[in-house]
């Protein structure tokens, strides 16, 4: 049986952080696919097509995929044949919450989820505040590689 990851989030935008996750990740399972989540309640700063093309510039020729949805992670789990939800996590913060949608999602589906330890270079970078930066006009390459190709 393929161990497929599945790694969720808006990525608004794709961090350096999140990019660190994903070649940890790479690693462990057989396919990885980046799941762009799509809120509706949410309006998003930067353009879904952008953010998929940006991604993809990151991982060229990498075994994975990106795909976009807008239903519960489990449910788009259940659909690819994803068996773990990866996720990453910068502090015990990010633990606490990140350990009870694990729980949650693991009862409705039991499928599970593997945490990886963001690098500590990384640990400080958050995409909300990337993105107030970047509406501020300020310059965000230091935190998202690439970040030319999201404006």
């Amino acid at each position: 049986m393929q161990k497929i990851g599945l790694f969720p989030g808006s990525f608004d935008p794709f961090t350096k952080g999140h990019e660190a996750v994903v070649k940890k990740a790479l690693g462990l399972f057989d396919e990885l696919i980046i799941a762009i989540g799509l809120n509706s309640s949410k309006s998003s700063h930067f353009d879904l097509e952008k953010r998929k093309a940006h991604i993809e510039s990151l991982f060229n020729g990498e075994k994975l995929r990106i795909v976009t949805y807008q239903k519960l992670t489990v449910d788009l789990c259940r659909e690819i044949g994803a068996t773990h939800i990866v996720r990453g996590l910068r502090d015990s913060k990010d633990f606490g919450y990140e350990r009870s949608i694990a729980h949650m999602n693991e009862t409705l589906s039991g499928i599970h989820t593997v945490f990886f330890l963001t690098d500590q270079q990384y640990a400080a970078i958050n995409a909300t505040i990337v993105r107030e930066i970047h509406k501020n006009n300020g310059d965000i390459s230091a935190f998202v590689t690439n970040a030319h190709l999201l404006v």
